[in-house]
């Protein structure tokens, strides 16, 4: 598992959302109360705590419109946190059973062939195994019961 490496969003993007600016559709952020659901910040990489504010926003996590550029809706910590740059699996890939993996080019395209559920246990070693390929540039981690983007996973 020393081989991968866990992104969360950048602070730069992140502290855009935070100060008003817009998603991926060009709106403003969402403020609602955290339920403590299970309601996963992609910056800090952990669960934003249950009665706290958090943002709920459009999110592409690819570099502009193609036809594999899903998008989709993401929680972010309203307050500050701190970008994950812990070593192994994030607290937010330990709350589901499991996780849909997909590995793309680096023209942000799926390699088709990579896209499987993986049980939470598995992530990293599949996502290992898939970056093995040189024609795979980044995994995306994503909720295999809502399609939501979780985290990219690159090579060390």
């Amino acid at each position: 598992m020393n081989d991968v490496k866990f992104l969360p969003l950048s602070s730069e993007q992140v502290e855009k959302l935070r100060g008003g600016g817009v998603d991926a559709y060009g709106c403003g952020p969402e403020v609602v109360k955290s339920d403590g659901q299970g309601n996963p910040c992609r910056h800090c990489l952990d669960f934003v705590p249950k009665g706290a504010d958090m943002l709920v926003v459009a999110h592409r996590p690819f570099d502009g419109l193609q036809p594999y550029a899903e998008t989709g809706p993401i929680f972010l910590c309203a307050d500050g946190c701190e970008a994950w740059s812990g070593e192994g699996v994030p607290p937010i890939l330990t709350s589901s059973s499991d996780y849909l993996l997909k590995g793309y080019t680096a023209d942000q395209r799926i390699l088709y062939g990579t896209g499987k559920i993986v049980l939470k246990q598995n992530v990293a070693d599949y996502a290992s195994s898939l970056l093995e390929n040189r024609d795979v540039t980044f995994v995306d981690v994503r909720s295999s019961r809502n399609n939501c983007f979780q985290t990219r996973i690159v090579r060390v």
